[in-house]
């Protein structure tokens, strides 16, 4: 059996979902719920582990949350008031059970586990120097690194050893980590992915505190919102409360923009800034710079949604579903070949005639990266009977591949790295396409135009400007290194 989405190849995929409780009576079915409202960041595999205060339990299994934890004797299974999880979309390593996180181990300290989001960018030459020394890895992932790098430390304290291993890897990354003492939250030292502190309980009530990738998933349990973690920081929650470390030297904050646009939850916010806001600012920029005369205002759902509510405010086109999404298709048994990718975006996507037949709309939509998918959306609407489509992008173009926890693709098979605007809208069949331009997408964010000198977000899939080395990588930043080709080089 092929368990793929064929007509779902063409967007940037979501890197990881992460989540951590302490001191919670129900600490599992906590995290079982925060992570099922973290599901939009990883729907390949979920994991779990907790502690009860004697022994760690760990439940583990590939699909989406509620098909792993649907069973009450699995949930009666994960005791403990403390607990990780992780939901996974791979970007290094494979789709296999010893692949899922939440990785642990048992160390002469006691037990550790880690769930990471995000990419170590000198990960292969650091597992190729690990294995000489004589460490066996079990997985084909990156955030094995950490758990190796932490056995090999000479400190005594676990805090001590993460802060060794943390001083050793170069990355994009956020963490949750659970030991016999301890919850531990590490954000990278730019910032670029999320991590978020929250708390459940009364004032007067002895806490539980809460670690998550997104505030969505503080609703979801009742938490409320206490501060984002620090770029750099290193949250310790114990018995004894909460405490901040900050074993590095102060840098510029760089987040990812593409949480704004495209990853986040709409009704998460992301350092400070409300996400479904921002989509609708984003759509109102998108519409002052490159508005064209129109009929109706047609968002791709369901990412497309917000801005283009924002374009049809700003713009004064009314804004209608002209297309409508079926939000059950899910993995499918059919062979992916190119006729059926073709045929699959109809799964997922169909036409609303009534409202495109002889209207000239504007198609509003997060992203192009292959130009697959927005071909077969301009046909299909034209195909309902529209007589222009104009198709407009909450994001500029997505000239070069991520490296910091975004699966892309590599840069030559990403349409707007080979044609200009132009050549792009012929491709894609459109009568016209815009992007928003980098400095409209600041604009839209509150920052004003972009300093090149010192941007305020990581833009490096839009600019070329990678923040993090790419140590693993080669001269054009197209190709990720194989851990195995570095494997085998010892």
């Amino acid at each position: 059996m092929i368990t793929s989405r064929p007509w779902d190849d063409d967007k940037p995929h979501e890197e990881c979902g992460v989540f951590g409780v302490w001191n919670a009576p129900d600490a599992a079915a906590l995290t079982a719920l925060g992570l099922h409202a973290l599901q939009h960041r990883g729907q390949e595999a979920t994991g779990i582990v907790t502690y009860d205060g004697q022994r760690f339990h760990s439940e583990k299994g590939l699909g989406l949350v509620g098909d792993v934890y649907h069973d009450p004797r699995v949930m009666a299974g994960l005791k403990g008031r403390s607990a990780i999880g992780h939901n996974r979309y791979a970007t290094t390593g494979e789709t296999i059970l010893r692949n899922v996180q939440p990785l642990f181990a048992e160390f002469e300290f006691g037990g550790f586990a880690v769930a990471h989001n995000g990419n170590l960018t000198n990960a292969a030459g650091l597992r190729r120097e690990l294995v000489r020394r004589g460490c066996i890895f079990q997985s084909t992932m990156d955030s094995e690194v950490f758990i190796h790098l932490i056995a090999m430390s000479e400190y005594s304290t676990v805090v001590d050893r993460l802060i060794d291993a943390l001083r050793q890897v170069v990355g994009a990354y956020s963490l949750v980590a659970l030991s016999n003492e301890a919850l531990i939250g590490v954000r990278d030292p730019l910032g670029v992915r999320p991590l978020i502190l929250g708390r459940i309980g009364l004032p007067h009530e002895e806490p539980a505190w809460v670690l998550v990738s997104e505030t969505c998933a503080l609703e979801i349990i009742g938490a409320e919102f206490v501060r984002d973690v620090e770029p750099g920081e290193i949250v310790v929650i114990d018995d004894r409360g909460v405490h901040s470390i900050k074993p590095f030297g102060a840098a510029k904050p760089r987040f990812c923009v593409f949480e704004y646009i495209y990853f986040a939850r709409p009704d998460s916010v992301m350092d400070g800034t409300p996400v479904y806001a921002a989509r609708k600012s984003i759509g109102a920029e998108l519409a002052r710079e490159s508005h064209v005369a129109a009929d109706i205002v047609v968002p791709v759902p369901d990412s497309g949604v917000p801005a283009a509510m924002g374009y049809a405010t700003e713009s004064g086109i009314p804004f209608e579903l002209g297309i409508i999404r079926n939000h059950y298709v899910g993995r499918t048994f059919i062979e992916p070949t190119d006729h059926i990718r073709n045929l699959g975006v109809k799964l997922k996507h169909s036409a609303n005639r009534a409202i495109l037949q002889g209207r000239r709309v504007i198609l509003v939509d997060d992203s192009i990266v292959r130009g697959t998918t927005s071909r077969k959306i301009v046909e299909m609407v034209r195909a309902a009977g529209a007589s222009e489509v104009h198709m407009r992008i909450s994001s500029p173009p997505t000239t070069h591949s991520c490296f910091y926890g975004i699966d892309t693709p590599e840069r030559e098979k990403l349409l707007a790295a080979q044609h200009d605007v132009g050549e792009m809208a012929r491709l894609i069949g459109a009568d016209s396409l815009a992007f928003i331009s980098i400095n409209g997408l600041y604009r839209a964010l509150g920052r004003g135009s972009r300093n090149a000198a010192s941007p305020a977000y990581c833009d490096a899939c839009f600019t070329g400007d990678y923040p993090v080395p790419l140590t693993d990588f080669d001269k054009g930043g197209s190709r990720q290194l194989s851990l195995l080709e570095e494997i085998s080089a010892v």
